[in-house]
């Protein structure tokens, strides 16, 4: 598969010192897929077309209220047009679940082995984002643009050695991603890195995370908290994926 390859926010992301810099572009590339949906793309007839089949997800819709400021009409009428898109086939589905009630009403049996055995029929109407569509494909790319610097950039393969590596989630991401760049030994060198920088990080992480618990007992609340005051954000993150603390390259 062919990926579009781009160093320079990856470079960037590195050099930022965080958990893991994937996380960080992530968050950043969410942040601005946001903005712009609040932005002039409100009014964009080929954007206006697939917020209406597709939607926001519970997660954007909350980023986009927090962010609208504004611009709470432009989200208003992105949702208005959504809801005039999908509201004549929720009637329908509603309308032929009435003629079904027999064989389980709104819920249908799905034919396909790694499916449920049942589906609401309401779920097309809820089940997709745009946005999750789009930072989807962004992630892909991103890992891509990583494993491809790695093995192609010395600089890069020295920065991202003395880095704290990635997620977990991300660990995962990349190994799979390098299966498509590399081969022999730099496959191999490259997930040995990748999985000491994993393991040193977690070792890390618990001796910080350790010193965070133990400064609320009094005995210890006058000692100094050296990296631990976040570590239990830094924890969850590096485990998780981001999802608490600072937002992440939010000056860039």
């Amino acid at each position: 598969m062919k990926y579009h390859i781009d160093t320079i926010p990856v470079w960037d992301a590195v050099k930022a010192d965080t958990e893991c810099p994937l996380c960080a572009l992530r968050r950043k590339t969410e942040r601005l897929l946001v903005e712009r949906s609040l932005g002039a793309s409100v009014m964009s007839p080929d954007t206006r077309i697939r917020v209406n089949e597709r939607g926001f997800c519970p997660a954007h819709q909350v980023m986009m209220f927090q962010t609208s400021g504004g611009n709470r009409l432009g989200h208003g009428l992105m949702m208005l047009s959504h809801l005039q898109t999908i509201k004549p086939r929720i009637d329908k589905a509603l309308g032929e679940s009435k003629g079904a009630q027999r064989s389980g009403g709104l819920f249908r049996r799905i034919k396909n082995d790694k499916a449920p055995a049942t589906q609401s029929a309401l779920s097309a109407f809820y089940d997709k984002c745009i946005l999750c569509e789009e930072l989807q494909e962004q992630e892909k790319r991103y890992a891509a643009s990583l494993v491809h610097l790695w093995k192609t950039d010395m600089a890069f393969r020295k920065a991202f050695s003395e880095s704290k590596g990635l997620c977990v989630p991300d660990t995962e991401v990349v190994l799979q991603m390098a299966e498509e760049f590399l081969s022999g030994e730099p496959l191999i060198a490259f997930k040995k890195e990748v999985n000491t920088l994993l393991s040193d990080s977690l070792k890390r992480l618990e001796e910080e995370l350790s010193w965070f618990t133990q400064k609320f007992d009094y005995r210890n609340a006058q000692k100094p908290w050296g990296d631990s005051k976040d570590a239990l954000e830094r924890t969850v993150n590096k485990l998780r994926g981001w999802c608490l603390g600072n937002e992440p390259l939010q000056d860039d």
